[in-house]
């Protein structure tokens, strides 16, 4: 299946900032979730949900809700068009078997300038080779037919495009030991993949520093994270947290804030730059003896 990575910008973005403008519009007005609803014979549900983009919204329904609000022509304009870009379909949509949540993830990230973040046992996906990425992918859905799993390397070989777009993504990991230790497949592959992590580092988008075990406890032993940054300041940063119990997008100030902070304390502790190349030359030079 071929992949259009064409865009005038991710739907998924535009969807999340077109529910906070409504949730703003109806602060301004002075509204509750309940009053809104009341007045539009609609669910308190349905308002919630719209405003936390939980759901599509229809053309006719921004519609009712500026007009309740009393927006002007030109603002009300503003919003109709983000609510039309807001439905059109990101080239992910068409790998149907994507999980809601993970199509969101991709959407979130098509439009994102920078990402920053922590990898606690992987190489990210978006600097992993496609043998590495399959024995991951594989592992994850033990129960999936092999045409799914084929189809999932796809897609996360595809999202790699962000990286060498011409404004490409800028990448930012501390990636800690273990993600260099763990043997993924073979020494063949693990192997693969630590040199390729070396060339992606060659680029002035990408930058990778390895926390070795000797750093002892951080502040995110809690799990892996990544922190998304949008080109425009209508789009708050929001966190992608990672977890066995499903993951977590965190979009409040203050939390993206102590994300942010963990992540400075992190790359504080983390091996510089060059010395992550020099530490991960060493690992790879120690596989090939493995």
């Amino acid at each position: 299946m071929g992949v259009d990575m064409r865009k005038t910008g991710s739907p998924t973005v535009r969807r999340r900032r077109l529910a906070f403008e409504l949730r703003r519009l109806r602060d301004r007005a002075q509204l509750t979730l309940e009053e809104v609803a009341e007045r539009l014979a609609w669910s308190a549900t349905k308002v919630s949900r719209i405003e936390t983009c939980r759901v599509g919204v229809t053309l006719k329904d921004v519609g009712c809700l500026l007009d309740l609000y009393e927006i002007d022509a030109s603002k009300r304009e503003e919003l109709i068009d983000l609510a039309r870009d807001s439905r059109k379909k990101g080239w992910w949509q068409a790998y149907a078997d994507l999980p809601t949540e993970y199509a969101t993830y991709i959407g979130l990230e098509a439009e994102t300038a920078s990402m920053r973040g922590f990898a606690a046992t992987l190489v990210p996906g978006l600097l992993q080779t496609e043998d590495y990425a399959r024995a991951v992918i594989r592992a994850a859905l033990v129960m999936s037919p092999p045409g799914e799993i084929e189809r999932r390397v796809e897609v996360r070989m595809a999202r790699q495009a962000l990286l060498f777009r011409d404004d490409p993504l800028c990448f930012w990991t501390v990636l800690d030991e273990a993600a260099l230790r763990r043997v993924i497949e073979s020494s063949s592959v693990m192997r693969s993949q630590l040199k390729r992590l070396l060339e992606l580092m060659d680029l002035p988008n990408i930058t990778v520093q390895v926390l070795p075990f000797a750093a002892g406890a951080h502040t995110a032993t809690g799990g892996a994270f990544h922190i998304l940054k949008f080109p425009s300041l209508a789009d708050p940063e929001v966190v992608f947290v990672e977890n066995l119990g499903g993951n977590l997008y965190v979009e409040s100030e203050a939390d993206v804030y102590r994300y942010t902070v963990a992540f400075d304390h992190l790359r504080a502790k983390a091996l510089s730059p060059d010395d992550s190349r020099r530490f991960i030359t060493k690992t790879v030079a120690q596989l090939g003896r493995s």
